[in-house]
């Protein structure tokens, strides 16, 4: 149990807990992970025969793993020290754990809501919210992302390598157990109204945003893949028909404009693809998101040499198409607007650009992947 100042419920939570384990014929232990309470919860977990590790470095987070450090057990359950949790019926958890699932999450809203337990914002919006973009980012079918009570083997939390220290340590262990392919399950659970009188350690709009801003990093195919996909073929076709389409020449300004913003769309979009392949291969690399079995497939059909070609080849035709159409404008000797050499300077500059993008991404794509690309 993480605890900071929780000296109003310390007791009473290491007393259910304890009771649970006897009730249940477990051979376990209670651990208080301490994050520099000054209010006598040391003294009260002392008091009560709990294990106390004291964790200096501050976070919902730090003092979990600082506890899960020192645990003997070969399964780990967590839970709050505020007396929201219901601490005395775990056996579900247990028995889960014994079916072989790696990891079960207490779910409140299939479970019991006592009245007060959680406040309007959290229950109807934060917390619906943050967990549909969980499930939606990373195909899990875990319908309460946030809940605090959960356990897990030790062995599979080891897997994980979690790192975050604050609340978003509650949507890592689930993002990771997701991507890690292990055995996820959850339970009913009840919460109750919080037994401290001062105000919860969480933040509601800071907590939130580090919840959110951590699902976004995970998935970088929902932050840059797909809203790439969608800018570059909306700005492609649109540039497409307006290029392909006469301009009317007593209304020309409206097209051009159109055509200006699409072909910017494109490259964008083109940009956000790029990106999101650097970041994917940068993440794997450095051990952030797991490797996938098509993970390397990606160096066979992407290498230094093509993107080098292809690029290249996208920049003499820009320079070219942008030669010849400059000539037109030298020689026409009456200052007369022509939309196709319009046109075409616009589509020059985009192969230009298009083409520069794509070698210097083949030359960053070759660096960060260069043990794989050897490998393969």
């Amino acid at each position: 149990m993480p605890c900071l100042n929780e000296a109003e419920t310390l007791a009473v939570c290491i007393t259910k807990a304890k009771t649970f384990l006897e009730k249940s014929k477990l051979n376990g232990e209670v651990i208080v992970a301490d994050n520099g309470s000054d209010d006598g919860s040391i003294e009260i977990a002392i008091q009560e025969g709990a294990k106390l590790v004291k964790v200096p470095t501050r976070g919902y987070g730090s003092a979990i793993k600082g506890g899960i450090g020192v645990a003997e057990g070969d399964y780990v359950i967590i839970g709050d020290s505020d007396d929201s949790h219901d601490l005395e019926n775990l056996d579900l958890f247990v028995e889960k754990l014994d079916e072989g699932f790696d990891m079960v999450v207490g779910n409140r809203f299939i479970g019991e809501m006592q009245k007060g337990a959680m406040s309007f914002l959290h229950r109807y919006l934060g917390n619906p919210v943050l967990t549909f973009i969980g499930k939606t980012f990373f195909n899990s079918k875990v319908g309460d992302f946030h809940c605090g009570l959960r356990g897990f083997t030790k062995e599979a939390y080891h897997r994980l390598s979690v790192t975050t220290t604050g609340m978003e340590f509650a949507s890592e262990l689930i993002v990771k157990a997701e991507l890690a392919k292990l055995k996820i399950t959850e339970v009913p659970t009840i919460v109750f109204p919080s037994g401290r009188s001062r105000e919860p350690h969480l933040r509601t709009w800071r907590d939130g945003w580090r919840h959110l801003r951590f699902l976004l990093l995970y998935s970088p195919r929902w932050l840059f893949l797909f809203p790439g996909i969608f800018m570059f073929l909306l700005g492609f076709v649109s540039s497409l028909v307006l290029i392909l389409t006469p301009f009317d020449t007593q209304n020309y300004l409206p097209n051009l404009k159109f055509l200006m913003y699409a072909s910017g769309l494109t490259l964008i979009g083109f940009q956000f693809i790029i990106f999101y392949t650097l970041i994917k291969i940068f993440a794997v690399s450095n051990g952030l998101l797991p490797r996938s079995e098509r993970y390397g497939s990606i160096f066979k059909v992407i290498n230094l040499e093509k993107g080098l070609l292809i690029g290249f080849g996208l920049i003499l035709f820009g320079v070219i198409l942008g030669i010849t159409t400059s000539f037109g404008f030298v020689n026409r000797d009456m200052p007369i607007v022509d939309f196709v050499d319009i046109k075409r300077t616009i589509v020059a500059i985009g192969a230009i650009l298009s083409g520069l993008q794509i070698v210097l991404f083949s030359f960053f794509f070759s660096i960060l992947g260069l043990s794989d690309s050897y490998n393969n």
